[in-house]
This record gives structure tokens, C-alpha cells and sequence, in this order.
């Protein structure tokens, strides 16, 4: 009988959370961390160099931690940070003794001879605390994806938001001086020199762009109305106008209307096709060809639609990077700012909530270098006031802290709305089909109240050209007057039947 030999274990792979967790010494720079609390002791121009890059976390050592809390409360104090005053602000909180007394004080001093270099020490130990910040935050996601209680969409949502707190609380820009700037604010005005003034994105909309020299990288564009005044339809119409006379690539993030919806409000608006028959696809033989023609530019623009509902911040932060690395985005619409989410770390109420909102587009507008235009909804305060019913600043919903942040803020307002006939000017001109695009805070311009012209069934704003009338009977007169008509039809032809039944949305 063969004797039996004993069956060697299989050797299993270390699972990832063991190789982040185990066997593996935590990045770190000890010997920086000495050399600059060291510095900051003997020199204070050291403090002043590494105090807004460096907090009491980003030490390895807790000692470590301890003497730069005490350094950084004698800063804010505005005290002096020497040997001395550290240590005695370290016992004044019962630490001296924990961090190794006066003695290991002195040896930090020791180990340096001039705050030299101290801000490029400090920026390595700060890499080293992303790092360890970055391996906590991986083991934690990776013992959360293996737990089968946790939804999915709430641990993608948690690990972007620990990963988006990482970036905000310590990539800091460092201040420029005079000279770069200066070279960079003439090579920009050479720029806008050679565009005839349009510095921005142009929207297509003659009177704004003049005004705004079209929206600016960096912005943060609101435009706020009542529900049914057309916000979607203008940013539509904008987007469409961007897209295909500008060839300017577009991001639309719509968290109230599916993207199938969105589109079809541009075919519309492109082919002159009311949108009531798009919806029937009750269309004429004739009109079935001038879909097939005119939807053609609008297939090739560029424009990028996302409609998924209750967008976190931190998703929208997420999706736009992508668009922009991949795409080269140059503006993003959001549709609309209070259908949005602070994502689940949030909290307070939902006024803390929309000025979280509105701070973070404005730094995703900062960071991407691209205008963010964000839709927002008007109080009821609008339809209870009397005369014209124009909206104000007040009129923002839910947090004063969207007109603070924001650079520009815009109205829509249509006084067919609320049914008036006419204009509240001097010379009481008709509203009919026209709306006004009211500028009501420009940080870097004037304010103004810009016509443009509404077409209901199309749900489409265009200009609103103020010399028809003029030219009108400019040309009616010399056909007159050549003899070659009899009646205006002549000079401008029988005009097209363009009355379809459908109500305007």
C-alpha cells in the first residue's frame, strides 16, 4: 500500500483590503515634517509661507500635530511663533508633555538652520496626506462595495463626495503676480480684438451679446421666471443657436424634461414645425420633407444631453469633467437649479442645501473655465404683486445665496402671461408674441431689459428686429412710387398660413 503524502495548502491571493490595510507603511516624510515645524519656529516668514497650505491632519506623527495646532492658534492670535511661545502655548493646552517637552522642541529648531525650501517640504508632506487620505477612503469603499445591504447608487455618491472633499480641502491655487497677469490680461484682450468684441460664448441674441460680449468663462448665469414664462424654451433656443451658427459644444443637464422632449423643441424651432404636430406626427407630405432637410444641422451639432432626475452636485461635477476632457464643452445648462441635489453628506435645511448648490456651480464654473448657466424658479411673491408683475432680486426662491454667488442674474418676463396688450413704457407699444430678457445683476456690466421676439408654437425666442416696421414702409413706398405694385402683397408676397390650432407651451 503507497504511503500517502500530506497535500501541499493552495496558496490564495491576498485580497485588496489586506494589501491596503496590512504589510505596507502609510506614506509619509517624517524627516520634512521635523524640518518644517523646525523652520517655523526659528523664522516667521516660514509661517507665512506654508500657514494656508498646511492643517493640524496632514501630519503623520500626532506629536507632530499637536506643535503645528499650537504654531497655527498663536498665528490666528496674532502672537508671535517662536521656541518659547510654542512651547508655552502647548502647555497652556496640557500637550508639552505628550509631544516630548521643551527638549524635543529644541531639536527641531536644531535640525534646520533657515526657513529655506519650507514651502516645497510642505507641499511633499501634504502629497503624502492625500495619499493616506486616498488609501482610508479606497479600504472604505471596497469593505462598503462587498456589503450587500448598501445601495449601490448611495456608495457611488459616497465615494465621490469623500473624494470631492479631498480635492476642495486641499488643492489650494497659489496668488500670481502683477507681471504674469498683466501679460495674460493683454494676450486675452488681443484675443477678443481679433473676435470684434465677443469675448464670450455668443448666444445668438444680438442685443445680449452686446450687452454681456457673450457669456464669460467662469460665470455663473442665473435666469430665474414663473413656471410657463419659457425658461426652457430661451436656453433651448440659446443651446440650438450655440451649437449650429456658432459650432460651440453644448452640455445640457435637464432634470425636469427627458432628453427625447428637449430635442424635439429644437426640430421644431429648426424646421418651423409646431411642436403640437411633432407630437401627433400629423404632418403633410410637404412638411415631412422639410424635417428630413432642415433636422440635418441639428444631427451634426454639438450638443450633449443628460436627463437623469435629482442630479447630485457632486454627479454633476463628475459628468461635466468627462464632457469637457472629452468633448471640450464650452457651456453648461442646467435645467433646473432647485430639481437638484446636495448629495447625501448634505445637511440643514433646504436653504443650506440650494446655497451649497450654488456655491459648488460656481466653482465647477471657476475650475472648468467655462460658463455655467443654471434655470431657477420664482417665488409666488411675483403673482400676488401688483402692476406689471416684472420680477426683482427679491424674487429668488429658496436662498439669497444664489444672487450672491451668481455673476449674472436674468429674468424672463411675458406680460401676455399674466394678460396685458402692452408694454408699461411711454409710448404703450404692444406685447404681443415678444418677451424681455431683463439683466437685473451684472457683475462685470451694465443692466439692461433686452425685447426679443416669442414665438408660442414653435417654443422659440429669436430677436426681436425693432426696424421691421421702418423698413416695411421703406420698401412699400418705393414699389410705390416705381409703379410696380398695386398693394403691399406685391412688394412682400402673400404671407404663409402658419395658424395651426396648436396652444403655445
Amino acid at each position: 500500500m503507497k504511503n500517502l503524502q500530506p497535500v501541499p495548502a493552495k496558496k490564495f491571493k491576498k485580497s485588496a483590503v489586506i494589501s491596503l490595510e496590512k504589510g505596507k507603511l502609510p506614506p509619509q516624510a517624517l524627516d520634512l515634517e521635523e524640518a518644517v515645524l523646525g523652520a517655523m519656529m526659528i523664522d516667521k516668514k516660514g509661517v507665512d509661507d506654508v500657514i494656508d497650505i498646511l492643517h493640524p491632519e496632514v501630519f503623520y506623527k500626532e506629536t507632530h500635530q499637536h506643535i503645528y495646532e499650537a504654531i497655527y492658534t498663536l498665528f490666528q492670535n496674532s502672537e508671535p511663533t517662536d521656541l518659547l511661545t510654542v512651547a508655552n502655548q502647548l502647555r497652556k493646552t496640557g500637550n508639552l508633555e505628550l509631544v516630548g517637552g521643551d527638549f524635543y522642541l529644541v531639536g527641531l529648531t536644531q535640525k534646520v538652520s533657515s526657513s529655506a525650501h519650507i514651502e516645497f517640504h510642505a507641499r511633499i508632506i501634504l502629497q503624502k496626506y492625500i495619499q493616506r487620505k486616498l488609501i482610508s477612503i479606497s479600504a472604505e469603499i471596497i469593505e462598503e462595495a462587498y456589503d450587500e445591504t448598501v445601495d449601490v447608487f448611495d456608495l457611488l455618491d459616497d465615494a465621490e463626495t469623500k473624494l470631492f472633499e479631498v480635492t476642495q480641502g486641499n488643492l489650494k491655487k497659489g496668488s500670481e503676480d502683477a507681471q504674469g497677469l498683466v501679460s495674460q490680461a493683454i494676450k486675452k484682450i488681443q484675443e477678443i480684438s481679433n473676435k470684434q468684441g465677443m469675448s464670450g460664448v455668443a448666444t445668438g441674441f444680438n442685443r445680449l451679446d452686446e450687452l454681456t460680449s457673450g457669456w464669460q468663462p467662469s460665470d455663473l448665469v442665473i435666469l430665474a421666471a414663473r413656471p410657463g414664462m419659457g425658461k426652457t424654451a430661451f436656453v433651448m433656443s440659446m443651446a440650438k443657436n450655440m451649437a449650429i451658427d456658432f459650432d460651440t459644444p453644448v452640455a445640457i443637464f435637464s432634470l425636469e424634461m427627458s432628453s427625447v422632449q428637449l430635442i424635439t423643441r429644437m426640430i421644431s424651432s429648426e424646421t418651423g414645425i409646431s411642436s403640437g404636430k411633432l407630437r401627433k406626427g400629423n404632418l403633410e407630405p410637404h412638411e415631412w420633407e422639410q424635417l428630413n432637410v432642415k433636422v440635418k444641422n441639428l444631427s451634426k451639432a454639438p450638443i450633449f444631453i443628460d436627463d437623469t432626475p435629482s442630479l447630485s452636485i457632486f454627479d454633476l461635477r463628475a459628468k461635466a469633467r468627462r464632457l469637457a476632457s472629452q468633448h471640450g464643452i464650452k457651456v453648461i445648462v442646467i435645467d433646473y437649479l432647485q430639481l437638484m441635489t446636495a448629495g447625501s453628506s448634505s445637511g440643514g435645511n433646504r436653504e443650506q442645501e440650494i446655497s451649497t448648490i450654488s456655491r459648488n456651480l460656481k466653482a465647477l464654473a471657476k475650475e472648468l473655465a467655462i460658463p455655467v448657466i443654471a434655470l431657477s424658479q420664482l417665488s409666488r411673491a411675483v403673482e400676488t404683486r401688483g402692476g406689471s408683475k416684472r420680477p426683482l432680486l427679491s424674487d429668488l426662491r429658496e436662498s439669497g445665496a444664489i444672487e450672491q454667488d451668481a455673476d449674472i442674474v436674468s429674468f424672463i418676463f411675458r406680460p401676455e402671461y399674466y394678460g396685458l396688450t402692452e408694454w408699461d413704457d411711454e409710448e404703450r407699444t404692444p406685447c404681443e408674441g415678444q418677451a424681455e430678457f431683463i439683466v437685473a445683476k451684472h457683475r462685470n456690466g451694465g443692466l439692461e431689459n433686452i425685447r426679443l421676439k416669442f414665438t408660442g408654437h414653435l417654443a422659440q425666442f429669436s430677436n426681436l428686429d425693432e426696424d421691421f416696421g421702418n423698413e416695411f414702409h421703406s420698401k412699400m413706398n418705393s414699389a410705390i412710387s416705381a409703379g410696380n405694385m398695386t398693394s403691399p402683397q406685391d412688394a412682400f408676397g402673400a404671407p404663409d398660413n402658419l395658424d395651426d390650432g396648436d396652444v403655445p407651451f
